[in-house]
């Protein structure tokens, strides 16, 4: 039913017919007749935010833990460029956000007005779509045609710049379509019947078939994962998964074979390099996965499902493309297995487990642990003993803890992990967690740190002080910016330029400056007790861990290597892979 009203009224308006509960802005000039709106209806919940950057990845962070689109509100001018770090963060990961800027009035656009810059121009190159909204009776269809965007296809952010002008005009808001349509965007769901009957022939006639799943399949939604699980049930294949999509098959599933790539387990990378039948279900090939592209999976037949049709063939070309929804399709590829065998091909492909399980042998992620130094990865497995079975959900900031993370913190179930890949954005970690408490305020949210980086957005915690939300920052301190620092020892010759902190916080005094509580444990036998301290504690908690500064993260593909030439920690145990000759056995 139409109603008049100003165009500040249609965006709260159509945030409500859109089942917003929560957004994260910060208020300027140019979106006072927002924030004004905002405040005379109770339905729309606002959480202000200390910069730009921070509400963007809250958004993201409160996408990837619900399902839902992420909403943003920020003003024009600098309010709009802060936040392209986050947006650009959203498109590489997939993630579903619509972000409200403000813009000047329509007759000062391109007088370099105050606080005036080419929003739709700067997030050109970083949104799924943009719109500047140049009148009042395009905006209710813009509104409604942005979440539509945003949360269809290959999720991603889209981005509506509204003048000062047009906020405060008067016009016909028109509600939602039950379904929602548009004449030049039309995302393929159902994937090519004669594609996926190409690909089922196959998998029926591999003899070293494997996974390889991402985080399409984490965006379709929960029903793709339990299809993911009916499928690897049915066919007795592998799986192996991106940085994006773990938790898509449990960890402690039988066939699991760990987190691929750079940092990946040595027998998921093995699988990928020896396999001949890869099948990419919501990935992308994305070269942190890949590695040297003439040396990827050299043997392979190569099926790839995708909803995005511009990931096929880019980057990898592949034998049996099919374009759609990943869910879709593995339902599609169940009820053919079905009707052709309804049976695991536990004999045919025994061997190949055979040499699957010396590879697991090799215990790849495994590291020499101390009594008198807290290692990081000891840190991270006593973290996941002590939170297994509660509700929780765990955010990262990007370097050398996120892939500890990865390896040594087990994900069973989709949609508890949240973390950059794509873009690998220092700072996403804390202000994502804030967003995911924010969503689920019962549940535990940790937010697994580096000293380096969550200084890049530790002004949030006031806003987690502010909304009572009891985020908790575990921070892995080594003192260096740990990556870095790697990749400087490993291909640099040990010169260490910048990467080491001179002058940190005592983090345990800027909590408590905050108002929350801190804790510091640089002792072994004391970080159980330290890590219960920081879980039953009812507020934001920044947790100082002191590990040892110098580990690796390994196991490590170095850059532009193949994945069988991977750099082993030096508790690997390879005698069941190498002969006496020093040749690899399988």
């Amino acid at each position: 039913m139409a109603q008049q009203m100003t165009g500040a009224e249609m965006v709260v308006e159509a945030l409500k017919d859109q089942g917003v509960e929560h957004i994260f802005g910060y208020p300027g000039g140019a979106v006072l007749p927002i924030y004004d709106a905002i405040f005379q209806q109770g339905k729309v919940r606002h959480i202000l935010v200390r910069h730009e950057q921070g509400a963007t990845h809250m958004a993201e962070g409160y996408a990837r833990s619900t399902g839902k689109c992420g909403v943003v509100l920020v003003t024009s001018g600098p309010g709009a460029t802060n936040a392209v770090t986050g947006l650009t963060d959203a498109l590489l990961d997939s993630i579903p956000l619509v972000c409200i800027t403000g813009q000047v009035p329509v007759p000062l656009i391109g007088s370099d007005a105050f606080q005036e810059c080419d929003t739709v121009g700067i997030t050109r190159s970083c949104t799924k779509h943009n719109y500047l909204v140049k009148s009042i009776e395009d905006l209710p269809r813009i509104l409604h045609e942005a979440f539509h965007i945003a949360t269809s296809g290959r999720p991603g952010p889209v981005v509506i710049d509204i003048p000062k002008d047009v906020q405060f005009a008067m016009g016909t808001y028109i509600k939602p379509q039950a379904e929602m349509s548009h004449p030049t965007y039309k995302p393929q769901r159902e994937g090519d019947t004669e594609a996926i009957r190409v690909a089922v022939d196959l998998m029926l006639r591999a003899e070293r078939p494997v996974f390889y799943t991402g985080g399409g399949i984490i965006n379709s939604g929960p029903e793709a994962s339990r299809n993911l699980r009916e499928l690897a049930e049915l066919t007795g294949f592998p799986v192996t998964s991106t940085l994006m999509g773990l938790g898509a098959y449990p960890a402690s599933g039988g066939q699991w074979l760990g987190m691929l790539g750079m940092h990946g387990t040595y027998e998921a990378n093995m699988a990928m390099h020896d396999c001949d039948l890869m099948i990419c279900l919501g990935a992308r090939f994305d070269d942190r996965i890949t590695g040297r592209i003439d040396a990827f999976s050299p043997g392979s037949r190569k099926i790839h499902v995708d909803i995005d049709p511009s990931s096929i063939n880019k980057n990898i070309v592949v034998d049996v493309p099919i374009v759609g929804d990943v869910n879709l399709v593995m339902e599609e590829m169940i009820r053919m297995w079905r009707a052709r065998t309804n049976q695991p091909r536990t004999e045919a492909i025994a061997p190949w487990w055979k040499a699957i399980e010396k590879w697991r042998g090799v215990n790849s992620l495994g590291f020499t642990n101390s009594s008198s130094i807290i290692k990081p990865q000891h840190a991270i497995a006593r973290l996941y003993e002590a939170t297994k079975n509660r509700d929780v959900y765990i955010t990262t900031e990007v370097g050398q803890h996120q892939m500890w993370a990865a390896q040594h913190f087990h994900f069973n179930e989709p949609n508890r992990w949240m973390t950059s890949g794509g873009l690998g954005t220092m700072g996403y970690g804390l202000p994502a967690a804030i967003g995911v408490q924010v969503a689920h305020p019962d549940a535990l949210v940790i937010d697994i740190a580096g000293e380096a980086s969550v200084q890049m957005t530790m002004q949030e915690m006031s806003t987690a002080l502010q909304y009572e939300l009891p985020v908790k920052i575990f921070i892995l301190n080594n003192e260096y910016m740990g990556m870095v620092r790697q990749w400087q020892e490993l291909l640099h010759g040990g010169r260490y330029s910048h990467s080491y902190s001179d002058a940190l916080p005592d983090f345990v005094k800027l909590a408590e400056a905050y108002g929350g509580h801190g804790i510091r444990c640089a002792d072994p036998g004391e970080l159980d007790n330290a890590i219960d301290e920081m879980i039953n504690i009812n507020k934001p908690v920044i947790f100082d861990c002191l590990v040892s500064k110098e580990e690796n993260c390994l196991p490590m593909i170095p850059s532009g290597k193949p994945h069988n030439e991977m750099i082993l920690p030096d508790t690997a145990d390879i005698g069941s892979i190498i002969d006496e000759k020093g040749r690899v056995l399988v």
